[in-house]
């Protein structure tokens, strides 16, 4: 082991999904983009869902009635709540498999390529990091861009033909 504290990693399953990664991979990639983020304790849980779902989520959370590829909650304590109160919990993301799907069709991808990238993006969102100014897109960006390099898949933001559509 490296020594770099790690997550442990929940996969739920909410969509019948067969040419979703397994378990294992999902595991992988969130353990990855952990890791090159310097590590963290915690829980992470990460849930496939169908487009549904996500719309859902997508609308009551963040104004977009429309499915989405990935959306990121990381845990915020009830006020009052002790901190030692719960084992440390990082939160969930949440990833569409249809929406995944459709997009490595449209931008040319593998879908475990692609799936790696969001479950990459979602676990740093939950990290703090996000794509809403240039300097801050371009530190995550390099981390996912890292993280992938080392799991074996090609930059994802120079490798498709399609504009990649993450919302902030």
């Amino acid at each position: 082991m490296s020594g770099i504290p790690t997550p442990s990693v929940e996969v739920q399953w909410a969509s019948d999904a067969p040419d979703a990664p397994d378990e294992s991979d999902l595991r992988a990639w969130a353990l990855k983009a952990t890791e090159v983020a310097g590590g963290v304790v915690g829980d992470i849980t990460v849930r496939v869902v169908d487009d549904d779902e996500i719309r859902a989520l997508n609308r009551d959370f963040r104004g977009k009635d429309k499915p989405t590829n990935v959306l990121s909650f990381p845990f915020e304590a009830p006020e009052g709540l002790p901190e030692d109160a719960l084992d440390p919990l990082l939160g969930d993301i949440v990833i569409s498999a249809p929406v995944v799907r459709r997009e490595a069709a449209e931008q040319d991808k593998t879908l475990d390529a692609h799936w790696a990238h969001m479950v990459t993006h979602g676990v740093l969102h939950l990290l703090g990091y996000d794509h809403i100014e240039d300097e801050d897109a371009e530190a995550m960006e390099a981390l996912e861009v890292r993280a992938l390099a080392e799991l074996g898949y090609p930059d994802p933001y120079q490798s498709c033909n399609a504009i990649m559509e993450l919302d902030p």
